[in-house]
């Protein structure tokens, strides 16, 4: 039996799925009890999404709003736990719904056990959001 994937493995296969903008497989990823948390969030959006299917519900409308065409500037840390990284990138695409240019910066905290993604803690700046997306945050905190 071969070993599971680590960390890095799993994040980097994880952002070839989002450049192919297939959020669906990207959820997959996901243990069945995963977590992701937001702790930057903007009012409306949520902070802490729990479990793989509400996290590929979270997901879903990405496409709707952002085309991630490329991953940029791409470093990975490793820690004192060989089942978490760090890791800084910047992603770049166009808003859908304007066709303009973005590009957001991020920094992840990954864990992976067996394979899975079990907490994907994301520090992203959410000023750097498509405004179709911003939008949609306003109207949920109205």
């Amino acid at each position: 039996m071969a070993d599971a994937a680590t960390p890095e493995q799993v994040f980097r296969n994880g952002m070839s799925l989002l450049v192919k903008n297939d959020f669906e497989a990207w959820a997959g990823l996901f243990a069945q009890d995963a977590v992701m948390e937001f702790p930057y969030a903007p009012e409306g959006a949520p902070r802490r999404v729990e479990g793989r299917a509400a996290i590929a519900a979270y997901m879903r409308p990405f496409p709707e709003h952002m085309e991630v065409r490329e991953l940029t500037d791409l470093v990975i840390h490793t820690t004192g736990d060989p089942r978490t990284v760090v890791v800084e990138f910047g992603s770049a695409g166009r808003a859908v719904a304007t066709d303009e240019p973005f590009a957001m910066s991020y920094v992840v905290i990954l864990t992976v056990e067996n394979g899975l993604i079990t907490r994907y803690r994301d520090y992203w700046n959410p000023l750097d959001a498509p405004a179709s997306m911003r939008q949609g945050w306003d109207r949920a905190s109205a």
